[in-house]
């Protein structure tokens, strides 16, 4: 647990050749699992898992106008966010602010289908980047 009331969850790595990431991937011994959909998001996903290196969420265009377009732009590939869990999303980003932190909502919690319905987050960090987090609880 960190100060601020975060846990590591995974790695996101944006992707515009899904299967070449996957195949890399796989090479290095992570599972990847079927193709998961999320319309409320705009993408696709695999989260792949390994024994003992970090988890990794492989995201993707699903054909709609989204956020991973500018990303992918400039690149064929980005980590494109780290992942949190948090048992609480109002402490932690009032945590963020009084250590002087800058945490803006780039995307409100809303349920995803890749975690079962649990909410996640988006968060601009200032000096950090772009973390994803994941309510380790919902309603």
């Amino acid at each position: 647990m960190t100060d601020f009331g975060l846990v590591f969850d995974h790695f996101g790595l944006a992707t515009r050749d899904p299967e070449r990431t996957l195949s890399v991937l796989r090479g290095l011994g992570y599972s990847t699992p079927s193709v998961v959909h999320d319309p409320l998001q705009g993408v696709n996903l695999v989260l792949c898992e390994h024994p003992a290196m970090p988890a990794v969420e492989v995201i993707f265009a699903d054909g709609t106008v989204g956020p991973l377009d500018a990303v992918l732009a400039q690149q064929p590939q980005s980590i494109y966010h780290l992942c949190f869990r948090s048992d609480d999303l109002a402490a932690t980003l009032a945590s963020l602010k009084a250590q002087g932190h800058r945490a803006m909502v780039v995307s409100p919690p809303k349920p995803a289908v890749l975690f079962g319905g649990r909410s996640v987050s988006f968060h601009m960090v200032r000096g950090f980047g772009l973390i994803e987090i994941l309510e380790t609880t919902h309603e």
